[in-house]
Order: structure tokens, then C-alpha cells, then sequence
């Protein structure tokens, strides 16, 4: 039995010993592997991680790496796994970061109702950041983005390889792209586990199809990264993306982290590029990359983290003094960037911004959006440039001739390994217009309304242009986009104003509007000498007799009567200011009496018709006691107005319609 018991101890403690060896090799292994993911060399970490989790561990911290190291190199169907298992079996442990995340990943593979739930969450968790209101007041932008989508021809270029192209850049008749294929380098980078980029140039057809890949010139490229370029129109500057680059080696940041920075450099009296030089708002510390120029070329846009930064990355602008001196870096605001990637600027020849993120309502991944940008930097409406040009997988660096509608954006769209399946597609733009014309009219008659001001809206109600008819009462807004929505709105002085919704179909025609305006009623509803355009009538001093002129004011009031058998009138007569309030008050009376007898002896029943004097308390002027006024002035005080009792629609404003 003892014998027994002594073998059952040692069993139970060489387990224990097993175990124990089993668990110190596993932290081991974790420890390795979390090296490598804060070194960002994920392909690396990821594959420890994976044999740890087969091996039966499971933690919030494995799962949010792992999740990681496919969530930055683009690969959502494998993040939104990870993360959806962190979600589920680790809920209190996970952040608000993590619930965007996964909303994100869960989006790129088109699981949109489930990333919505979990942008809620988020959403919850942050209360007021600009992702998470971007996300509460746009929460149809499924459907938003679908109205905003235009025919568009994509195609995959033929430079494309397999391994990662992207970031295309005009320069003179060529397109000059980043590329991980036969680059210069020998070393591969341990984010992607693909080579390192350089920058390359091809050939550039009439119909915007490219060939005849070449490498950029060896003065630019070295044996690390080189990609995101901008050059100037005249093909003699360039700004581009490089690793922090110190005497040909890499330099790195507190955290071992080699940063990227921006560099320029100019084509020398031979035509070759000569004198690489760093730009000097650049650190160590942080990165500046994607830079993009204005249409005068004196202010240079670009993406970085720096110090000022809302998200994980914002677009700035530094205005360019020359000789390699620049202005402040200038944070473009929240109306840009959120706590998410704001990346990838680009300024078409028209003014407009283009650039990609991910802190957006969109479709999955990166999505591209567009905004009107002023020469001061005032941004307009942001819009996602829709399907196809967005997909649910990354969609950047969009440039576009828009005279040509024909530009190249990079995607991973059809792509199994996230970013090393880059990919650079040729778009051709459609170059439907529309003309939206028309005429304002009165609603009522039919007849045109010259000069009215007429305006042309956005979805949003923001202001497009305006314009004031002419003679002819019509109006033009020429070459509006197709496939988009409008508001149309007319107003005039005197008259409410008139709105039409346009949405502009997808074929280049000219739309034809009728604008009607409904004459704005200027009569008091009961006020019968107004609708009949009356003139009180008036009566002499200290008389109440009817003058003949009255008679002539009484007789329309008698013919609208005759007309409308059931229409009833009060009588009101007043007096001017001289006599006695109660004298005044008798006065008056009388002449109510005398306009209702009038009306009574031409054949009006009594009983539509009542009277009342209201002395001087209801003068018309300031003439009042111990004015000095003149006669005319005081004449304009004796009268008498009628009022409709029971109108009740019986007498309409037709009588009182201009034009």
C-alpha cells in the first residue's frame, strides 16, 4: 500500500513538473513572439501565436494580436476570426479600439449588419468621437453610398505583379507607382514579409493604359523603402516617401520603430536627379508620408502622426517657401480627419481633395472620398466616391485628370493576402453631364415671373450657384454631374418660395423644370376691401352723408355681394381726431348707419350686414389730439372698411394676382 501511494506521488508531482515545463516553453514562446510584434515583424508573430492557440491557449491579449498582425497588413477575413473571438469570449477585456476594429474587419467581408452592432458598441464606449458620430448620423450610408455610385470602367493594369503596387503619381506623359517587384533591396520587410519598395515609372497610351515598367532613377531608390510620390507639373521636382534614412542605414525612434519621412529633390542642368535632400518638418519620432501638391504648387499636402494628430494618422499641409524652407504643418481639422487613418491626399486640377480612411461610414477598409477645397484650405462636402471606385477591401490612392475623367487608384480588392495583393486599376470616368433648366411661373395663373432668384442645391441643401431670371423668367445650370441629387428652389418677393428634388438620371440630357410660386396672400382674411381692392370710402368733416366718389366704392362691394349670395360684412366707420371722443364716437356711428342704409336701399338683406362705430381710437396716422396735421392727412381718417364675417373660401386672392 505505502509502495503503491509513493508511485501515485511521484506520478501526480512529474505531471505537475510537465505541466510546469509545458507552460515556461509556452510564455517563452509568447514572449518571443510579442518581441517580434512590437518590432512590427508580424508574419513572424503570427505564426507563434497561431501554435500557441492550437496548443490550447486562449487569452484577450493572443487574440488582439493576432488579430493585429492581420488587420495591418489588410487581411480582414482572417482579423475579423480573431476578433470576432475576442468579442465573444472576452468581452470585458476589450476595448473600444478593438470593437472598431472589428466593425471594420467585419465590414471588408461584407458582414454589415454585424459590424453595425458592433459599432454600437463602440460607439457606447466613446461617446463623442468623431468616428462614432460620423457613424450616428450616417446610418443609411449603405444606401447613401449606392445613390452616390456611378457607372465607372475599372480594370486591373497590365504593370501590376504579384506582389504589392500602389500609390501612382502623374509625371509628364509616365505614371510613377511604389512597387515590391524586383526592387532594389535584398532584404525583405518583416511587416509583410514582401521586399522593400521602390518607385518605378511606365508608359502612358492616350487611353490611359500603362507599359513598359521601368525602374526610377538609383539616386532615388536605395535598399529600403521609397514609394508615395508628387511631382511638379513640369516634371523637374519630386517629393516622395522614404524609411528614415541616415547615412545609409535605417535610423529608428525610441522604440527601434524606422519611421517614414518625406524628401524632395530637383533635376540638375543634365536632366538627372541630383540631391536628395529630407524636408525639415520631419522627425524620427513620427512619421510624414503620401504627399500631394496644390494646383499653384505652393503648398504641399501629405499624411502623418506627428504631434496635433486626432487619429492614428491626419493629413496636414505645410505651404512651400522655397529653397527647401516651408510654413508651420498645419493640421487640416476634424472636418477631415478622425481618431482612425486619414491617408493618401491627391489635388485634382479642378481644386478637389481626394483621400482615403477608414474613421468613415463606408464600405470596408480603406474607402476613397472626395471634397471641394479652396486655395486657403476651406473644405467643402465630403462625400465617398461610391461603387466601384470602393469596394469592401482597401480602395487609396486615387488620382484623376478630370478634364480627361480618366485616372488610377490601388486596391486589394481581388487579393487573398491583404496588402501584398496591391493592386493599381485604371478608371475611366463617365463624362455624363446633365443641363437642368427651367421656368418660374405663378402657380395660380400660369403667367411668367421674371427676375426671380433661382438656386441650385446640393443633397444636403448646401448652395451650388444662383442665378436671377431674366425677362423671360428661365433659367440654366449647365453640365451638373449625373447620377446625383439636386434641389432646385425658386423665390420672389411676394410670392412662397418653390422647390423641386432633381435626380439627375445616368445620360447626358437636359432636364426641363417648371417652377411654380404661389402669390403670398396680402389681405387679412376677413378684410373685404383688401381682396376686392378697394379703397375705403370716405366722408366729409363732420358730415355722414355718401359722397358720390363712395358710391363708386360701394357699388364693387354691392356687385361682390350679388355674387356671393352667402357672404356677410361687418361695417367699421371711423372719425379724425377733432371734437370729442364722445362726440366722435356718435359721429361715427351715423356714418355706419349710412354706409349699411346705402347697401340696405340697392337690395343687400339687413341681415348680412352689421354695423359699428368706432369714434377716433382707430386712427390710420399719427394725427392725433394736438397734432397738427393737415387736411388730406385728417381726410384719411374719416372713412369706412368692410370686413367678411363668414369667407370661409368664398373670395380668393385671384382678383389680386400680379402678372
Amino acid at each position: 500500500m505505502k509502495i503503491r501511494l509513493q508511485k501515485s506521488l511521484l506520478l501526480t508531482l512529474a505531471l505537475i513538473l510537465l505541466s510546469l515545463t509545458a507552460s515556461v516553453a509556452q510564455e517563452k514562446k509568447i514572449k518571443k513572439a510579442n518581441e517580434d510584434f512590437d518590432r512590427f515583424a508580424y508574419i513572424d508573430a503570427r505564426e507563434v501565436y497561431l501554435k500557441v492557440v492550437d496548443d490550447g491557449y486562449a487569452s484577450a491579449e493572443i487574440f488582439k494580436k493576432l488579430g493585429d498582425t492581420y488587420y495591418w497588413n489588410s487581411d480582414y477575413d482572417n482579423a475579423a476570426k480573431w476578433y470576432g473571438r475576442l468579442v465573444d469570449q472576452f468581452p470585458a477585456q476589450t476595448d473600444a479600439s478593438y470593437y472598431l476594429r472589428a466593425a471594420q474587419s467585419y465590414k471588408s467581408i461584407g458582414k454589415y449588419e454585424e459590424s453595425d452592432k458592433l459599432m454600437e458598441k463602440y460607439s457606447g464606449l466613446t461617446g463623442g468621437s468623431l468616428i462614432a458620430k460620423n457613424f450616428e448620423e450616417n446610418r443609411n450610408y449603405l444606401s447613401e453610398i449606392a445613390f452616390l455610385s456611378k457607372k465607372y470602367e475599372l480594370e486591373k493594369t497590365s504593370i501590376s505583379t504579384n506582389t504589392s503596387d500602389f500609390g501612382s503619381a502623374y509625371y509628364l506623359d509616365k505614371i510613377v507607382f511604389a512597387s515590391a517587384a524586383e526592387t532594389t533591396g535584398d532584404k525583405t520587410y518583416e511587416w509583410t514579409d514582401q521586399p522593400y519598395l521602390d518607385l518605378f515609372m511606365a508608359d502612358k497610351d492616350s487611353t490611359g493604359r500603362l507599359s513598359n515598367t521601368q525602374r526610377l532613377s538609383d539616386k532615388i531608390n536605395t535598399g529600403y523603402h521609397e514609394s508615395s510620390a508628387v511631382f511638379t507639373k513640369d516634371g523637374n521636382t519630386i517629393y516622395f516617401t522614404r524609411n528614415n534614412f541616415v547615412k545609409r542605414k535605417p535610423g529608428m525612434d525610441k522604440s527601434k520603430t524606422v519611421r517614414l519621412k518625406l524628401y524632395t529633390t530637383s533635376k540638375n542642368e543634365s536632366g538627372d536627379w541630383d540631391n536628395v535632400v529630407e524636408l525639415p518638418f520631419n522627425s524620427k519620432d513620427y512619421s510624414t508620408a503620401h504627399p500631394a501638391l496644390s494646383v499653384d504648387e505652393t503648398r504641399l499636402y501629405f499624411s502623418s502622426d506627428m504631434p496635433g494628430t486626432v487619429g492614428m494618422s491626419d493629413l496636414w499641409y505645410v505651404d512651400i517657401k522655397g529653397d527647401n524652407t516651408y510654413g508651420e504643418p498645419t493640421n487640416l481639422g476634424e472636418e477631415i480627419n478622425t481618431e482612425a487613418r486619414e491617408s493618401f491626399p491627391y489635388i485634382s486640377t479642378a481644386g478637389n481633395l481626394y483621400f482615403s480612411t477608414d474613421g468613415r461610414p463606408g464600405l470596408g477598409g480603406y474607402d476613397i472620398y472626395s471634397t471641394p477645397i479652396s486655395a486657403e484650405g476651406t473644405i467643402g462636402e465630403i462625400k465617398n466616391v461610391g461603387i466601384p471606385a470602393n469596394s469592401n477591401q482597401d480602395d487609396f490612392a486615387l488620382i484623376i485628370d478630370e478634364e480627361k475623367n480618366l485616372g488610377y487608384l490601388t486596391s486589394n480588392r481581388d487579393g487573398e493576402q491583404g496588402s501584398s495583393d496591391d493592386d493599381i486599376y485604371r478608371i475611366q470616368f463617365s463624362s455624363c453631364k446633365v443641363d437642368i433648366a427651367g421656368v418660374v411661373v405663378n402657380k395660380n395663373t400660369g403667367n411668367i415671373i421674371p427676375y426671380a432668384t433661382v438656386r441650385l442645391l446640393d443633397r444636403d441643401n448646401k448652395l451650388i450657384e444662383e442665378v436671377i431670371t431674366g425677362a423671360d423668367a428661365t433659367f440654366s445650370f449647365p453640365q451638373r454631374e449625373c447620377e446625383d441629387r439636386f434641389i432646385v428652389r425658386a423665390l420672389k418677393s411676394g410670392y412662397e418660395p418653390s422647390e423641386e428634388i432633381v435626380d439627375t438620371p445616368n445620360e447626358t440630357i437636359k432636364l426641363s423644370l417648371t417652377l411654380p410660386l404661389t402669390p403670398v396672400d396680402p389681405c387679412p382674411p376677413n378684410d373685404l376691401g383688401c381682396r376686392l381692392s378697394l379703397q375705403p370710402i370716405y366722408f366729409d368733416f363732420d358730415k355722414s352723408y355718401i359722397r358720390p366718389d363712395a358710391e363708386i366704392e360701394l357699388a364693387k362691394i354691392l356687385a361682390a355681394m350679388r355674387q356671393y349670395p352667402e357672404l356677410i360684412i361687418h361695417i367699421e366707420s371711423h372719425t379724425d381726431s377733432r371734437a370729442t371722443h364722445r362726440y366722435n364716437d356718435a359721429l361715427s356711428g351715423r356714418r355706419a348707419q349710412s354706409t349699411l342704409k346705402w347697401l340696405i336701399a340697392n337690395g343687400i338683406e339687413s341681415r348680412r350686414l352689421t354695423a359699428k362705430g368706432y369714434g377716433e381710437n382707430r386712427l390710420t396716422n399719427q394725427c392725433s389730439d394736438g397734432v397738427e396735421c393737415t387736411e388730406e392727412e385728417h381726410q384719411l381718417n374719416r372713412r369706412s372698411m368692410f370686413i367678411i364675417q363668414n369667407n370661409n373660401g368664398l373670395i380668393d386672392n385671384s382678383a389680386n394676382e400680379r402678372n
